[in-house]
């Protein structure tokens, strides 16, 4: 342990240094001098790097978790410069989010083999940290988070078709992949944040048949809708007719002949009083309705 070595050195060079300003005093000895010298300077130098290792720094996004021989202290250190027993080990653990990757072949529930590539987002839970290094180690990634996400991955996907990994049902597979994953290892003292899938590897045959299949139920809606809309097309229609029949109806039962005279009249009234350049020519017989002749 460096604090312990440098200590020892501290003392020796003390030593020394007393000796060599004895000589120094008693036999005048410029060797005797110099050696004093290179002492003192030693016994400085070794003070200061045992008073270093009393203090620690902790990066920002880690925590210290204290190890004394073995003892592991259930209080962590935040980031920053932290005062510790100089015979203390402290491990810095990474707090921040961080990535794993697998590539790995899953079951399907048709049985077919399909090939994934996932990813799961985690991070220490810092109030945990102390506990993770004594239960698991530093190396909790590889010993307790990537068997268990390869486990329910496959868990996962082998209840469901191939084509739900395929299509927008990937989403709620993440979801559920998230959820099931969390309950083994956030009580451990490890958080998951998510797990997207980030590709999905299906066997050329099985693909053009989904894609096939999709694109089929995708034209067999847009027929739907078009019926859909030929029909409301259809009702309106029939709707605009009923109407304007119904409107004939109405202005055959009630128009009569006196009603059209008298609207004759009050156009000829109307023409008359115009100021356009126009012949107008009251007809003859019963209506005598008239008969306009433009002269532009």
């Amino acid at each position: 342990m460096l604090f312990l070595l440098s200590l020892v050195i501290v003392i020796g060079a003390i030593i020394i240094w007393m000796n060599a300003r004895k000589k120094v005093r008693d036999e005048h000895n410029p060797i005797f001098k110099t050696t004093a010298s290179a002492a003192g300077l030693a016994a400085l130098v070794f003070a200061l790097i045992a008073l270093s290792q009393m203090f620690t720094v902790v990066p920002a996004g880690n925590v210290g978790v204290v190890d004394f021989f073995g003892t592991v202290s259930d209080n962590t250190l935040k980031a920053g410069i932290n005062f510790v027993n100089p015979f203390a080990r402290v491990i810095k653990l990474s707090v921040q989010t961080q990535e794993i990757k697998e590539v790995m072949d899953v079951p399907s529930k048709e049985g077919m083999t399909v090939q994934l590539e996932i990813s799961a987002l985690y991070h220490l839970n810092p109030e945990k940290a102390a506990d993770v290094y004594k239960s698991v180690g530093e190396n909790y990634v590889e010993v307790l988070l990537e068997p268990q996400f390869r486990s329910v991955a496959r868990g996962v996907t082998a209840g469901y078709e191939a084509k739900a990994l395929y299509t927008s049902e990937r989403e709620m597979l993440a979801q559920i992949l998230l959820t099931d994953l969390e309950k083994l290892v956030e009580p451990r003292g490890v958080t998951v944040e998510s797990t997207p899938l980030r590709r999905i590897g299906l066997p050329p045959g099985l693909q053009a048949s989904i894609e096939a299949k999709l694109q089929a139920e995708q034209q067999s809606q847009q027929m739907q809708f078009v019926l859909t809309k030929e029909k409301q097309e259809a009702d309106r229609k029939r709707i605009e007719a009923q109407g304007i029949s119904d409107f004939q109806n109405i202005v055959a039962h009630n128009i009569s002949d006196q009603l059209l005279r008298w609207k004759g009249i009050e156009a000829t009234e109307k023409l008359a009083n115009s100021q356009n350049t126009k012949v107008i020519i009251i007809g003859a017989g019963k209506d005598g309705l008239p008969l306009i002749l433009d002269t532009k």
